[in-house]
Parts: structure tokens; sequence; C-alpha cells
């Protein structure tokens, strides 16, 4: 279950806020963390690869025992204790 990430549409999205906006790329992203995302833990988009290492992860024989549950790669978005 992945979080905000930093795709190819959201770099684009990200980019055109920043040139309607007139302000820098980074400063989009830190606007969005605190207003929208308040609860990240990580406070910017995880990368498509930080995405992709969970998925590996999963598709290997290291997560034999892992079953029944869902991943979360949201960078702590979702405040939840199981």
């Amino acid at each position: 279950m992945p979080g905000p990430t930093k795709s190819e549409g959201v770099k684009g999205f990200v980019e055109d806020l920043a040139r309607t906006q007139h302000i820098t790329k980074d400063q989009v992203e830190k606007e969005f963390f605190q207003n929208a995302r308040p609860t990240s833990l990580l406070q910017r988009f995880a990368t498509t690869e930080e995405i992709a290492n969970i998925v590996v992860y999963v598709a290997s024989p290291l997560s034999s025992a892992t079953n029944g549950t869902a991943l979360r790669a949201d960078g702590g978005v979702v405040k939840i204790v199981i």
C-alpha cells in the first residue's frame, strides 16, 4: 500500500504547481506535507525505488513467512498501531 510517491505524474504536477505559484519544487513538496500530509514521518514523497523495494521483498523467498497482511510503504502517513 504505497503512500505519496514521486512518480512521473506527481513530478509533473509538482513542477506545474511550482511554475504557476512561482516557488520551487522543494517548497511545493514541503507545503504539501505540512498542510495535506502532516502525519508523514518522512515529510517527503517516497521514491519509486522505495516502493519497488517492498515489491521485490514480497516477491522474494525472504517474505515466505509474510502472509495475510497489508504492507504499507506510506512513509508514516497513516497513524495506526495494531
